[in-house]
């Protein structure tokens, strides 16, 4: 196993980019805390099956994607044991939660990251499908190249050029009275009835 200085210098300088990741694959800043956490955790523990000279933030989101997906799946299974052994009744996980109604908008890095990209925007991205999600996200967001999010999502370069080419189209689609109301484009004139 290589020295933990080697970790600290190469992967935390990530930790930001790793959490805005995970609080869009997650949506809560809990989640994404979680599995930032259980991340670096994983990574720490796998430093040796790093290699070095290539792209520790396309190794570290490789790992978060990993863990997010399998927590995931052991949500949906657990869920699909309680439905089957009560009927619901009363308030339940789905139902919003008044302490964290309360204190949202509380998280300062929450915080600042909407006030670089407005809400709306970020309610775009968060309405598309994982997988388009997830590459939107990896390649506009945090700057990696086709290659790197192909190695991230393990899908072939193909795939995450028609997974961006599609998430785009819909972002536009779903942005574009929102780019009309601020100024950034013109109504087409198909739009103006003319």
């Amino acid at each position: 196993m290589r020295d933990g200085v080697d970790f600290h210098t190469e992967a935390l300088p990530h930790l930001d980019a790793v959490y805005r990741f995970a609080l869009r694959l997650s949506g809560s800043s809990d989640g994404a805390e979680d599995l930032v956490q259980e991340t670096f955790l994983r990574a720490y523990r796998s430093w040796h099956q790093y290699r070095p000279g290539t792209r520790c933030k396309s190794w570290l989101f490789t790992i978060c994607r990993n863990v997010f997906l399998r927590q995931a799946e052991r949500g949906r299974r657990h869920d699909r044991i309680v439905e089957a052994e009560s009927p619901r009744e009363g308030p339940g996980p789905s139902d919003a939660n008044p302490l964290w109604s309360a204190l949202d908008g509380v998280d300062p890095e929450g915080a600042f990251f909407g006030s670089l990209v407005d809400e709306s925007i970020l309610q775009a991205v968060d309405a598309l499908p994982d997988e388009y999600r997830e590459a939107v996200v990896l390649s506009d967001l945090e700057g990696l190249s086709y290659e790197e999010v192909a190695e991230v999502l393990e899908v072939p370069v193909g795939t995450v050029k028609s997974r961006l080419y599609r998430g785009r189209r819909r972002l536009q689609h779903a942005l574009y009275e929102y780019a009309v109301e601020m100024g950034y484009v013109r109504r087409r004139a198909s739009d103006d009835g003319v």
